[in-house]
């Protein structure tokens, strides 16, 4: 069976961030002060070196309007090995 292709699973969910609080015209401190995050935090998932718990993925979700499968559709874990 072929393998899905791997995608960079942090940075991958950090660009749909991205993308989402843009397409809303957010700052990263917009955001944050949203979903109850510190804007370096918000800093961090959308460059990819952020591991989002759920109650976070939630939070975004909710202050960007989505629904926080939208956040993690599709993606694949990007395990090594």
């Amino acid at each position: 069976m072929p393998r899905a292709r791997r995608t960079p699973l942090l940075p991958t969910f950090g660009a749909r961030v991205r993308s989402f609080r843009l397409e809303r015209g957010l700052s990263q401190e917009q955001l944050g002060f949203k979903a109850g995050l510190h804007p370096t935090y918000i800093s961090g998932i959308e460059r990819g070196v952020r591991n989002v718990g759920l109650r976070n993925i939630v939070e975004l979700a909710a202050a960007l309007g989505v629904d926080p499968g939208g956040l993690v559709k599709g993606l694949r874990p990007d395990r090594r090995g």
